[in-house]
């Protein structure tokens, strides 16, 4: 019995990078099989108000969003599929596939659109209350509505971070913002915000020693880098905002990666990869724009890619 489900274009992930390649791939008859991923929707799912998004004037929420990309995907037959792939080959002319529980795929073309996930600060109190759902969190914009009224601490020095702590301050009491360093990473209109926020408190050169509380949690204790001078802040809500990691580690050893995980372009201007017939799109190789836009851009780039491989192998 032939377990082997062999099809045109397979696609790696979901956001607007994932959502657009197949709607694109659809359109051209390719058949696109789509694999939505750990996160069905990609980040976009934890972000609520969407604003820049052109075509929306009155803004969208991401979740919503998401569902209109994977309707427009299914209206022209797309096959949208929940679960992940966990493993592939690419050493020879079938792009070999396996899903997380053993199915095998052979894909003549591969859209990567795996998304970047958020980094935390990896200290075992962080993980604790991250896990029990008991006051960590990387998305101030999904959590922040639970923490109305209450006293809630952010790290982070980027314009993310800056963005979720001026979202935070909208509804909590009093927001303390840690950065490791004297000054932002963030744009000066995006610290200038924050600086003139009555409720945000800012600590420079803090570092984070450890998330406290029983069940949920109460406090912070934090150091200060240059003075040693350690103190605990009273908070309900423990806020990460420090990045994000490319989900790319099954490509490691077969599609080249810079030195953090990001895929690299094979040809600058394409969504081409080192492998012919796999193509990337999104924020697995976009470490400078990461916006919606810019991934949807990437998505149809993909798909133009991948249907002109499919047409140079059957000339």
């Amino acid at each position: 019995m032939d377990t082997i489900e062999k099809v045109k274009c397979l696609i790696i992930g979901s956001g607007p990078a994932g959502y657009t390649a197949a709607i694109y791939a659809a359109r051209a008859e390719m058949k696109p099989v789509l694999y939505q991923g750990m996160q069905p929707g990609g980040q976009l799912t934890t972000t609520n108000e969407v604003e820049n998004f052109p075509g929306y004037p009155q803004g969208i929420t991401g979740p919503e969003m998401m569902m209109e990309l994977e309707a427009q995907a299914k209206r022209f037959e797309a096959d949208i599929r929940f679960g992940f792939i966990n493993k592939v080959d690419f050493s020879g002319s079938v792009h070999k596939c396996w899903t997380e529980d053993g199915k095998e795929i052979h894909a003549e073309t591969v859209i990567i659109s795996t998304g970047a996930s958020a980094k935390y600060l990896g200290l075992p109190s962080e993980q604790k209350y991250l896990l029990s759902g008991g006051g960590v969190s990387a998305c101030a914009v999904c959590d922040g509505f639970f923490y109305r009224g209450h006293e809630t601490v952010i790290v982070g020095a980027g314009d993310s971070a800056c963005e979720e702590a001026h979202y935070l301050s909208k509804l909590c009491t009093k927001v303390t913002m840690l950065v490791r360093k004297d000054d932002f990473r963030a744009s000066k209109i995006m610290a200038d915000r924050v600086k003139n926020t009555p409720n945000i408190e800012i600590l420079f050169n803090t570092d984070t020693v450890e998330v406290l509380g029983d069940d949920l949690v109460t406090g912070a204790k934090v150091k200060n880098s240059v003075t040693s001078e350690e103190r605990i802040i009273p908070c309900t809500g423990f806020f990460v905002a420090i990045g994000h990691k490319p989900n790319t580690d099954i490509f490691k050893g077969i599609i080249d990666l810079d030195e953090t995980g990001y895929i690299k372009y094979a040809q600058p201007g394409t969504s081409l990869t080192n492998v012919p017939g796999v193509f990337v799109a999104g924020d697995a190789a976009d470490k400078r724009y990461r916006q919606a836009i810019t991934a949807a851009g990437t998505g149809c780039m993909a798909a133009l890619d991948a249907e002109r491989y499919l047409a140079s192998l059957e000339h």
